[in-house]
């Protein structure tokens, strides 16, 4: 596996500094990662890696279901789940026809690759514990809850040559691919990420909950470093801030304006780009439909369309109309539609039997979390958070 980049700090103009670790309760026992001896764990298996996930919750029963389905197609053993609640790792391992384990160092004996869907204050006490023993790690994310914790896990995974992946769907979202291709230079991005409140997450705010995945999109997207942010959050039915807004400005000059919420009435996870350079465009994008818009400059060879085609604006059409004298097209985004974490799981297998860099290394969730975390310590001191 390639050796990583040590993790380079975010240069960051924050104008109301302060600590950015969050200070959480201790990891609970249920959750602890007995030592397991390295002998348990041999040589990797060549052909198809054994994996198993700890925590099947809401986000873990879906990785477990993906496994169950990979495992079936042959691509990898799928050895079983751990959860503390020991009827909900019951359930899901009947279901799919593996080990319900009695606790995660059994699982960590069982296995060469685990996914951990655990709570976020846990995982860093058992990515630290699994990686000294050699596995290969999926992360769900925020990775940690401080920057120190972050940096001790790609330092783990760098000494113990294994792959710690995080898990920032999005990127494996033909959505954030699009972009990448169409909008060269972005200029400015507009991002909203809204949902219910489901009690779910609550041991960090919505910032580490839902606005870190349009930051690490984001990050990856302009290629730039952050210069500024300004940045507000309130905390409603939590004890941090439920609703947040924070705006970034980067050393291109492209500027970021993201909004996240799990107070809302409604669900949504839409970017907006507006880009530059020599064909400027803007493209609307919906991450849950993957399906958007973009609007360009027509081209002279580009007659207007019909009035009958205006009036029924199809969302599979590709409309030319006049606007402020200029013609202007606004065309369907052609996207295959994929289910994004199956697209995650299996290039995280795939990674992992190479012992390659993944795409969402720890390194790059690295600089979502210190851009995350320095943004919700701009909010804390104006807003009370405890």
């Amino acid at each position: 596996m390639a050796a990583p980049q040590a993790p380079k700090p975010l240069n960051l103009s924050v104008t109301k500094p302060g600590r950015v670790a969050l200070e959480l309760s201790p990891v609970p026992a249920r959750w602890q990662t007995p030592t397991v001896p390295a002998t348990a764990h041999g040589p990797p298996t060549p052909d198809r890696l054994r994996v198993a996930v700890l925590g099947v919750g809401s986000l873990g029963k879906e990785h477990a279901r993906i496994y169950a389905d990979l495992a079936a197609a042959g691509r990898v053993r799928f050895t079983g789940v751990f959860d503390p609640v020991s009827e909900t790792a019951r359930r899901i391992a009947e279901k799919h026809r593996v080990r319900a384990f009695a606790s995660t160092a059994d699982a960590a004996a069982a296995s060469d690759a685990l996914s951990v869907v655990t709570p976020t204050h846990t995982h860093h006490a058992l990515a630290k514990a699994l990686l000294v023993q050699g596995r290969h790690l999926l992360v769900e994310k925020p990775m940690t809850t401080s920057a120190a914790q972050a940096t001790e896990l790609v330092q783990l995974a760098q000494q113990h040559q294994c792959v710690l992946q995080v898990g920032h769907v999005e990127r494996f979202n033909p959505v954030f691919r699009y972009l990448e291709q169409i909008a060269a230079e972005p200029r400015f991005i507009e991002a909203h990420r809204l949902s219910q409140y489901t009690a779910r997450s609550t041991d960090i705010g919505v910032v580490l909950d839902l606005m870190i995945h349009d930051l690490d999109v984001v990050l990856a997207f302009v290629k730039s470093p952050v210069t500024s942010v300004d940045a507000v959050g309130i905390p409603v039915l939590s004890a941090s801030e439920d609703i947040a807004n924070a705006r970034l400005r980067f050393a291109n000059g492209c500027v970021a304006n993201l909004t996240a919420s799990r107070i809302s009435p409604e669900r949504m996870r839409k970017i907006r780009v507006f880009s530059g350079g020599a064909t400027t465009s803007y493209v609307s994008l919906d991450y849950r439909a993957q399906e958007g818009f973009i609007y360009r400059i027509a081209r002279a060879d580009e007659p207007s369309s019909p009035l009958w085609k205006k009036l029924l604006a199809a969302k599979d059409a590709t409309i030319v109309s006049e606007f402020a004298g200029k013609r202007i097209v606004r065309e369907p985004v052609p996207l295959a539609k994929e289910e994004p974490l199956r697209l995650e799981l299996e290039s995280f297998i795939d990674c992992a039997q190479a012992r390659r860099t993944p795409l969402v290394s720890g390194e790059s969730a690295q600089r979502a979390l210190d851009l995350a975390l320095a943004i919700t310590e701009q909010m804390r001191p104006s807003q009370g958070f405890q």
